[in-house]
């Protein structure tokens, strides 16, 4: 396994592990289609969470990834999104919330920052 990819599985069950003490389930991981990857997707009392984890060994030059999160990205994740809501129509009907998660690999002793993003106005149809 590519040490990238190592350290954004040790990212992703970071916040997966924070998120289900806070009483949401697991849906999908890592869930991709032509357009991108999905890296959580999480349920709790009819309400989506998709998280895109941002794993990082510094804040260096990119703020710990979040400049990474680019209107490319952004775009990507937009349509991936529709793309995992046209093919999981139980959930059509459940509000959605996007967070960033931008999680400092070991060993910082930094926070978890988590950064909601409004204004991506998805539709299953996209």
């Amino acid at each position: 396994m590519m040490e990238s990819t190592r350290k954004g599985c040790w990212g992703e069950e970071r916040v997966l592990r924070l998120l289900r003490r806070r009483g949401w389930q697991l849906v999908s991981q890592r869930w991709s289609c032509r357009y991108g990857e999905l890296d959580l997707v999480l349920e709790k009392q009819q309400r989506l969470l998709v998280v895109e984890v941002k794993s990082r060994r510094s804040r260096g030059l990119d703020l710990w990834g979040l400049s990474a999160f680019n209107k490319g990205k952004q775009l990507r994740l937009k349509r991936a999104i529709g793309c995992w809501l046209a093919t999981h129509p139980y959930f059509a009907e459940h509000s959605l919330e996007l967070v960033l998660a931008l999680v400092p690999l070991p060993p910082s002793r930094n926070t978890l920052d988590w950064i909601r993003i409004d204004d991506l106005d998805i539709d299953a149809a996209d």
